[in-house]
């Protein structure tokens, strides 16, 4: 009995599908809408650097559905109905890696992509891109991180100019646009923590 009670207090895990203007037209379970025809939907994507300006890159873990075994930024998931985007951040940020942000900050408010990965599962999102500060160790959960790597920030640019085929495609596209705005970390720890909008 404890367990179905459990059950029912753990929120849907949908999504918020969107139309083409970015507007909110419904929901749909995170489980099954990337497909080869995913439909547009919310998500995000988290930049973490250090004080010492470290910037941090993840390994998404094998059982991913989408990518898995890439490299790309420090956190990315999807905002569940009726929840903010910054807290999306927040609650991913704790479940994927152990950590709490400071300095949430909004770098790009309307970044947007598709992508298809090898095996044809298609990404398509409307993906507000932020940055935050972290002063504690990642505890990685191994069901969605299998590595990560501390990099300066000349060698993420480097690393997407170089080899764009080894990170996300999201990534690439979003160092290639924010440049020093997601991989400058005095632009975060200049903002106090829960400024975002």
């Amino acid at each position: 009995m404890e367990t179905l009670r459990l059950l029912h207090s753990v929120p849907a895990d949908d999504v918020v599908l969107l139309d083409d203007d970015g507007a909110p037209i419904g929901r749909a379970a995170r489980s099954t809408v990337h497909t080869t025809t995913t439909p547009l939907h919310l998500a995000f994507s988290c930049y973490l650097v250090r004080p010492d300006g470290a910037v941090l890159l993840t390994r998404r873990a094998l059982t991913k559905r989408t990518w898995p075994g890439v490299w790309t930024n420090a956190v990315c998931g999807h905002p569940r109905p009726g929840e903010s985007v910054t807290d999306a951040v927040e609650r991913h940020a704790c479940h994927e890696l152990g950590v709490t942000v400071h300095g949430l900050r909004l770098v790009l408010p309307d970044f947007r992509y598709r992508a298809v990965d090898a095996s044809g599962t298609v990404e398509n999102e409307v993906c507000p891109v932020f940055v935050a500060s972290i002063d504690e160790d990642p505890d990685p959960d191994p069901y969605e991180v299998m590595d990560l790597r501390w990099c300066r920030p000349d060698e993420v640019t480097g690393l997407v100019a170089t080899a764009p085929w080894a990170v996300s495609p999201w990534m690439v596209e979003q160092v290639r646009t924010g440049g020093d705005r997601l991989l400058t970390p005095t632009a975060v720890l200049s903002v106090p923590a829960g400024v975002a909008s």
